[in-house]
């Protein structure tokens, strides 16, 4: 147990030093102890078969995505924190073909006007017009904003990448009305504790949101930003510019937006006269 503990300090420190997120630092160590409790024993020992047979038994209950995280930390451990030069050669697990929960324009415009606090509308607002994550919203800053320019900069967002988005021009004046007199380093979307405002009220806000509005797509606050990219595309916008907006650093990640927005798709009437 000392040595898992003393190998797990040591994940931290390298995550740390490599500026990765509290949140990617947390779910890299709780996916590196549960494979320490699994081997129990040898943990600086490179075994492939196990690392196998590890990911095997994870396959009938976990995602292709959350196999992919357990798998990046095993590998980050090894490589990066070990030093141990034998490459991991396991391929990645195939990821869920699903199509994202797309939300209308007039469903997203339904779900902002049945949220009557202001704060809590330009939160909802915001995520769809600039395409945000939870976590990049709810981390906001007053300073990341530019009003003038309608452009956000995003500070070390997923994969530690800034990125520049935008800020539609029709909720301006509101978005002006609430950061007015207040101080440059205060969150936009604070709590009313102060401090940051938690990604599980943010999400609360959209689901009471979304029941007020009663719409019964399975969406979630992510499908703000599903919608916004879908959006653009129809309205023309290059799916690279999309690309960057969004902040993916592969375009086959942003072209899945492509098959739910397919406008020869739409163009075709069903048989059923």
């Amino acid at each position: 147990m000392d040595k898992m503990n003393k190998y797990l300090e040591l994940l931290e420190k390298e995550l740390r030093l490599r500026n990765y997120s509290p949140r990617t630092i947390k779910s890299y160590k709780q996916c590196l102890a549960d494979f320490f409790d699994y081997l129990r024993v040898d943990l600086d020992s490179l075994d492939l078969n196990k690392i196998k047979e590890y990911l095997l038994k994870k396959q009938n209950t976990m995602s292709p995505q959350t196999i992919n995280l357990y798998l990046n930390s095993i590998k980050f451990f090894y490589r990066d924190v070990l030093k141990n030069p034998q490459k991991i050669e396991l391929k990645f697990a195939k990821r869920s073909n699903k199509l994202p929960v797309v939300l209308s324009r007039n469903e997203i415009n339904n779900i902002i006007e049945s949220i009557k606090n202001l704060k809590h509308r330009l939160l909802i607002a915001l995520s769809y017009g600039a395409g945000l994550r939870v976590s990049e919203a709810v981390n906001l800053k007053i300073k990341d904003l530019s009003l003038e320019e309608l452009t956000i900069h995003l500070k070390q967002s997923k994969g530690n990448k800034d990125r520049i988005t935008i800020i539609p021009e029709k909720i301006k004046s509101e978005m002006a009305s609430l950061v007015a007199g207040r101080d440059n380093n205060d969150y936009l979307f604070a709590s009313e504790r102060g401090g940051m405002l938690s990604t599980r009220t943010a999400q609360k806000i959209f689901e009471n949101g979304l029941k007020k509005a009663k719409i019964n797509k399975a969406a979630t606050f992510h499908s703000l930003r599903h919608s916004f990219a879908t959006h653009l595309l129809e309205n023309g916008v290059d799916v690279r510019y999309v690309q960057e907006l969004l902040g993916h650093q592969n375009i086959r990640t942003t072209q899945i937006y492509t098959k739910v927005t397919n406008p020869v798709l739409k163009r075709i009437t069903s048989p059923l006269q």
